[in-house]
């Protein structure tokens, strides 16, 4: 399953908006805020797939049954980049348990790979997993990271979301993956370029939201 927001009318898409805009970027706590934003929105969508249990609450005049989320996900986020983003849903699933892998991108004339140097997660044996980068480009940090993952358990359910996405990274996902999964994004971009960046894309989401590295 592919999940793109931006198919439906809604407040979300005034936030990828203002993320794209390349004059409203130079406020880095605006853009960090939009993500975050558009986290606590992509977390109420998911939300909807994971399983439900019916509570009964005493209130002041009587009693109320509800469906309620069975177990919290456990949340891990690609770093730097994704943590405005991460911040949207463990807003939401504040009693999550949550792990972080340390990737980057690694230049040369010929290609681009992905060097992953830091991994802390909990046990994922049989727990709905939501793995969240922002940008799946060319997907190879997200499947080097569904690698290391699977040797800390299978997930009952991966939850693959991001805040924009490239046709390419989505194809090389789909090829790839070999768990139960889902694939959300806010938006699905046209391609990538030589340099293999989304377009149109919205730039580096970790220099937009804490300045450029070197």
């Amino acid at each position: 399953m592919v999940f793109n927001l931006s198919e439906q009318n809604s407040v979300a898409n005034q936030f990828i908006v203002e993320l794209r805009d390349k004059t409203l970027q130079q406020d880095r706590m605006r853009f960090r805020k939009n993500m975050e934003r558009l986290g606590e929105i992509m977390a109420y969508e998911v939300s909807k797939k994971f399983q439900y249990t019916t509570r009964i609450i005493e209130t002041p005049l009587g009693k109320s049954r509800i469906n309620v989320v069975k177990h919290q996900p456990v949340l891990i986020t690609i770093l730097r980049a994704g943590f405005p983003y991460f911040q949207g849903f463990i807003n939401f699933f504040d009693q999550a348990e949550a792990g972080f892998v340390g990737a980057y991108r690694r230049e040369s004339l010929s290609e681009v790979t992905i060097k992953l140097d830091y991994v802390s997660t909990p046990y994922l044996n049989g727990r709905e997993v939501i793995l969240i980068d922002p940008m799946l480009a060319t997907g190879n940090s997200i499947m080097d990271s569904v690698s290391q993952l699977l040797k800390r358990g299978t997930p009952e359910h991966l939850h693959i979301v991001s805040l924009v996405a490239a046709p390419e990274g989505i194809k090389f996902v789909t090829q790839q993956i070999n768990i139960p999964y889902s694939l959300w994004t806010c938006a699905i971009d046209e391609h990538l370029n030589e340099q293999f960046y989304i377009v149109p894309g919205l730039g580096d989401a970790g220099d937009l939201s804490y300045g450029a590295k070197i």
